[in-house]
């Protein structure tokens, strides 16, 4: 009679689990919808206020990323901790909201400086990815983890694969009407939250707010607490430092080595969302479940080295698709590292992690894009032995080699473990 009790109250906990874990993931998707709606008209717009000079337009657009970075690295940790002291669903929500209203303002912008307004907001707000992360680790044993966290990994590669399709569409009836598409589905989509999302952090379980963790210095002081922590944290940065690399010089690369046109480049970064979407969601659970989490960031960790060094050796555009299913793959890796980590803090240190793991790709993201672009200039401005256009990715694979290194450094107590 108990045993069938159990049951009965286990499957409505269950359901309301899954529904959580939909939200969350809806709520993934279609911030990386926004972000993606607009990549295709805000180039453009910042060069319309700059009167058509392209040169400037890119100066400005260039300070538009690294404020929305540097955002990121800021608040990321303190979102976190709000999160840890005050509840998941309100810091979810609120964020939401105001990436809505956001949004809102650059569709009305009447000056680029409106712009840059609002892409300083939207970092701030996009640091609620963090908060959503840790909602899930709240809500998923740990040994199913590193497969939820894949799919939201997922609704990444989604919302950057329809993003800007959808943008471009949209963009070519108004350079204004992404900006409102963006703002109608994040303001939709928190008010949904609103009626149903419920709370993932009990009281009990909350932390106290300290000004002291929650910013960046102090939420890296997580880090240091545990050995192991600090080298996960490590393994994330140079995976993040080595991925900075695809943004940063892809289309440059594609245009400049093999003759890509506009069509050409959009088909190949759609067909690497297309198997990164693939990879999270249908690959990461049965590949953790069979060999675990360790052995699942080594195996990631392994394709995107080879993913890159393909990459860089590539000497046509067939050659460079190669790479492509290699560099899905890699995508194994930070999953079953966040997994990992989830598994060394409580549960009223999660939104913390979080908001830490977020700040260390935020200081990649400020710092890795001109690691990349500054070697490819010099790489393709050189002659002779010097004229190496895949420099960038030769150094992205080295940022990996030492990403694995120091994973096996940092883990080799997982063996005692599992022994």
């Amino acid at each position: 009679m108990t045993e069938t009790t159990g049951q009965q109250d286990a499957t409505p906990e269950a359901a309301r689990r899954q529904a959580a874990f939909i939200f969350i993931f809806v709520t993934i998707l279609l911030d990386m919808l926004s972000l993606g709606i607009v990549i295709p008209v805000l180039p453009k717009l910042v060069v319309d206020f700059m009167g058509g000079d392209t040169a400037t337009g890119a100066k400005v657009f260039g300070l538009f990323a690294t404020a929305w970075a540097l955002m990121q690295f800021l608040f990321s940790p303190l979102q976190g901790a709000l999160s840890d002291r005050f509840g998941r669903r309100a810091v979810i929500l609120l964020s939401n909201f105001g990436v809505g209203l956001d949004y809102v303002i650059m569709a009305l912008a009447p000056t680029v400086w409106w712009l840059f307004a609002g892409r300083v907001i939207s970092g701030i707000m996009a640091a609620s990815i963090a908060t959503a992360y840790a909602y899930v680790a709240d809500v998923t044993s740990e040994d199913k983890r590193a497969a939820r966290f894949g799919l939201l990994g997922a609704a990444f590669g989604a919302g950057f694969v329809l993003g800007p399709a959808l943008g471009g569409l949209a963009g070519a009836v108004s350079p204004r009407l992404p900006f409102w598409i963006a703002a109608g589905m994040s303001i939709a989509n928190a008010a949904y939250g609103l009626l149903i999302l419920p709370e993932s952090l009990p009281l009990a379980r909350r932390s106290k707010f300290s000004w002291r963790r929650a910013n960046p210095l102090g939420a890296l002081a997580l880090l240091r607490s545990h050995r192991e922590l600090l080298g996960l944290a490590g393994v994330n940065f140079l995976a993040d430092l080595a991925h900075a690399a695809l943004p940063s010089i892809s289309v440059l690369y594609m245009s400049y080595r093999y003759g890509y046109d506009e069509r050409a480049v959009g088909l190949t970064l759609a067909g690497v969302g297309v198997a990164a979407i693939i990879v999270q969601s249908l690959v990461i659970g049965p590949v953790t479940k069979w060999i675990g989490e360790r052995g699942t960031l080594f195996v990631g960790l392994a394709f995107g080295t080879l993913g890159f060094f393909v990459f860089a050796i590539a000497q046509t555009g067939a050659q460079f698709w190669l790479g492509i299913p290699l560099m899905a793959l890699w995508g194994l890796a930070n999953p079953a590292s966040l997994a990992l980590m989830s598994r060394r803090v409580g549960a009223s240190q999660q939104g913390l992690l979080q908001g830490a793991n977020s700040s260390i790709m935020g200081v990649a993201n400020l710092i890795g894009p001109s690691i990349f672009t500054l070697t490819f200039a010099f790489a393709i401005g050189a002659s002779g032995d010097w004229h190496l256009p895949g420099a960038p990715f030769l150094i992205a694979t080295l940022f990996l080699v030492c990403a694995a290194f120091t994973a096996w450094r940092t883990t080799r107590s997982e063996i005692s473990r599992a022994a």
